[in-house]
């Protein structure tokens, strides 16, 4: 169908606007106000396959503005008038005739502009939702790393994924491949950086038998199992300088020979490539072919840091629960653990999050993880901690089986000293009077505390395991001060 709409009832603004149009080489179609509303109806709502702009005419600018309030999908100019201050935000702009190419040309890039970055838009394509889960985010950043794989993965261009390490340039390298022409064949991944340079040719190009010593056998290389497929070279910056040269005329010429081979191999292989590295400042150094960087950065793809886009961290954390089940455990997160995680700098990006997240599955399993679950690391806020104010039978309760029980069991759990009472080992024939003597406790413990702390009730309070305040009133109460 046509790409660009012109609504207008006046035949010498319509054809001024059509002859620009033929003169861009741009498809459009015209109609009278009449017209305009059945025909928006039926197509301008079909957010894919409708008009990439509509050009209508404001000779009578509430009728205008009423139809651009109807179709808040579509971008619409209002033409012959400069007020549009009563417009929408789909109105991006208008044109004062006479109309100029210049101004024309303005006002269909933003329409364009509108499209692309409008929100909520669905893909036609079930099986891009499914794989781009695993690039989760709703950021302006991860956003844009999509667009750019959808872009490219139609294209047999090479790409060259940049990044820092644990970002998950595998993820994307993966995504276009799936997203491509060629995704009924093999993904190859070969990380260069963990393969000794001795042993890279023979990794990528295979061998024939009798190459080397210990080549008993000819081997298939990784050019050729991933023949009509993707190749994926993960950190092409730690590719030795010969091997570079090797690569740039696999990709110049499309053939190799394997090792100790005469006999020369097609390859149809599209090659992807990332690094941590900056490959521009290598080449400044000489650790880098500068002809190979320009073969591979045909189409460069920014993998954001995590510390970029930490406003995807709450959905990512999902993603990983749901990803890393351990024995069918899950996590949730409280509000102010998701806000220190948040402040947290993530030097190793998603990848250091995925650990964090298996960490916690184990220890915490099935578990709501609040801030003071975190590692010390990992605690970017100043919130003072919960301790549980019990009952004073539980208390009382706990008191009598530390003095009835094993006392090496209670010395070690209480950390105090063992009391110099000799009824603390043994209930006295004639008795005693259990609330005092639970008082005396009481009051033989907190001393001991406040004395091992230097008087810090805070820290004091901690050993106890209560609340500064329980602590504060139970001094109080029995009148014990540091005087």
């Amino acid at each position: 169908m046509s790409n660009i709409l012109i609504i207008s009832s006046q035949v010498d603004r319509a054809n001024n606007l059509c002859t620009i149009l033929t003169f861009l080489g741009e498809s459009f179609e015209c109609v009278s106000f009449s017209e305009a509303m059945a025909l928006l109806r039926q197509e301008g709502l079909r957010q894919k396959d409708g008009f990439s702009a509509v050009l209508i005419d404001a000779l009578d600018p509430q009728l205008a503005l009423d139809i651009c309030e109807k179709f808040p999908v579509l971008p619409f100019v209002l033409v012959g008038t400069a007020d549009d201050s009563k417009a929408k935000n789909n109105v991006v702009g208008t044109l004062v005739e006479p109309v100029t190419y210049p101004g024309l040309t303005k006002m269909l890039h933003r329409c364009q502009e509108y499209l692309r970055h409008q929100p909520n838009l669905k893909t036609s394509v079930n099986n891009k939702t499914r794989l781009f889960r695993s690039l989760v985010g709703k950021s302006s950043q991860i956003q844009s790393v999509r667009h750019l794989i959808e872009q490219v993965a139609p294209t047999e261009a090479n790409v060259l994924i940049l990044g820092e390490s644990g970002t998950g340039k595998e993820v994307i390298a993966r995504n276009v491949h799936f997203l491509s022409n060629r995704t009924e064949a093999t993904f190859i991944p070969v990380n260069c950086g963990a393969i000794p340079g001795e042993l890279l040719e023979s990794e990528l190009f295979g061998h024939e038998k009798g190459a080397f010593t210990g080549a008993v056998n000819s081997r298939k290389g990784r050019f050729e199992l991933a023949e009509g497929g993707t190749l994926f070279l993960d950190e092409i910056g730690d590719m030795p300088l010969q091997m570079q040269v090797k690569l740039l005329r696999v990709l110049q010429e499309r053939t190799y020979e394997r090792v100790g081979g005469t006999k020369p191999i097609k390859c149809d292989v599209r090659v992807i490539a990332a690094t941590h590295r900056d490959l521009e400042n290598m080449i400044e150094q000489g650790q880098f072919r500068e002809d190979l960087y320009y073969r591979l950065n045909v189409f460069p793809i920014e993998s954001p840091a995590l510390r970029e886009r930490k406003e995807d961290i709450p959905l990512l954390l999902q993603e990983l629960i749901t990803r890393l089940e351990i024995d069918n455990a899950q996590i949730r997160f409280t509000e102010n653990a998701l806000t220190s995680l948040m402040e947290h700098n993530w030097s190793g990006n998603v990848r250091e999050l995925s650990n964090l997240v298996e960490r916690l599955m184990i220890l915490y399993p099935n578990q709501l993880i609040d801030l003071h679950d975190l590692p010390h690391k990992y605690k970017h806020l100043d919130v003072e901690p919960y301790h549980p104010d019990y009952p004073q039978e539980l208390l009382e309760r706990e008191a009598i089986n530390a003095m009835f029980g094993d006392s090496s069991d209670t010395e070690d759990e209480v950390g105090f000293a063992e009391l110099d009472d000799p009824a603390a080992k043994a209930l006295p024939a004639e008795g005693l009077n259990l609330k005092e003597y639970i008082s005396d406790l009481e009051v033989s413990l907190i001393t001991q505390a406040l004395d091992g702390q230097d008087w810090v009730v805070a820290r004091a309070a901690e050993v106890l395991g209560m609340r500064r305040t329980t602590l504060v009133e139970k001094m109080r109460k029995y009148n014990i001060s540091k005087d």
